[in-house]
């Protein structure tokens, strides 16, 4: 059985810990300018797992905060799988080297799976998960959203996945966009289907967590983690009540 877990998330701009609604840069709140602090209390707490966006990294590659990532890294008791507008194998490498246990890729893994491939071969599938925002249409196909999700990528979500198994892809961080952000619950359908039809990757879900009953809602579809970000912020409830519902109901 693999094991599940609660996999809390902070988004960073220019060291601050942020939320963007919907993905947008002009809608930003800002919650706390400590996330080496936000982290050790999630620690604390009891997460095996964290999570952080390089949201200034993602907007100007340029401006990558990799070295304040490496100090959070360091300061902190817990693996942290990184992503953030991952381009370049010398990004995969700048963040492997400063301590993430995992590279998060998104849409540079639909422009140009051919060379995301090579890195899976060069520094191991279990290194990466792949980020994939969906938004499902009214015939239920799930197409991939990509740069930030401004556009539709015409690629499915099982197309991507079946071409990344040829390399032992392990790790899938599947959104449905239209409830990240929003509080409103997770698409449980989705995760029910996808870790169905693909028992041997382990799914993150993300987007929509907003009450200890949202999480309660997945425990039923396969997924390996829940990613959850807003909700803590707000003190919706904690790390530890999240554990506590995951665990045991």
């Amino acid at each position: 059985m693999k094991k599940s877990m609660i996999i809390p998330t902070l988004d960073l701009i220019e060291g601050q810990v942020v939320r963007l609604h919907q993905g947008d840069y002009a809608k930003q709140t800002t919650y706390s300018d400590d996330p080496i602090a936000q982290f050790a209390d999630y620690v604390k707490q009891g997460t095996e797992q964290l999570h952080l966006v390089d949201l200034t990294g993602a907007k100007d590659p340029a401006k990558r905060q990799t070295a304040l990532i490496g100090k959070i890294i360091e300061a902190t008791d817990c693996p942290i799988q990184v992503g953030g507008g991952i381009r370049t194998e010398q990004d995969v490498a700048d963040l492997l080297a400063v301590g993430a246990n995992r590279v998060v890729i998104g849409s540079t893994a639909v422009k140009n799976p051919a060379m995301v491939k090579g890195w899976f071969d060069k520094y191991g599938a279990d290194k990466f998960v792949l980020a994939l925002d969906v938004n499902i249409d009214d015939k239920g196909q799930k197409i991939i959203a990509i740069s930030g999700w401004q556009q539709a990528s015409g690629v499915s979500l099982e197309a991507l996945i079946d071409d990344f198994q040829a390399v032992g892809l392990q790790h899938v961080l599947c959104t449905d966009i239209s409830r990240d952000g929003t509080l409103s619950g997770s698409n449980i359908a989705l995760y029910q289907e996808i870790c169905a039809k693909y028992p041997q990757i382990s799914f993150q879900s993300s987007g929509g967590i907003g009450s200890l009953d949202d999480i309660s809602a997945l425990k039923g579809t396969g997924v390996a983690g829940v990613i959850v970000g807003r909700a803590l912020l707000e003190g919706k409830f904690s790390v530890a009540e999240a554990i506590e519902c995951w665990q045991n109901g």
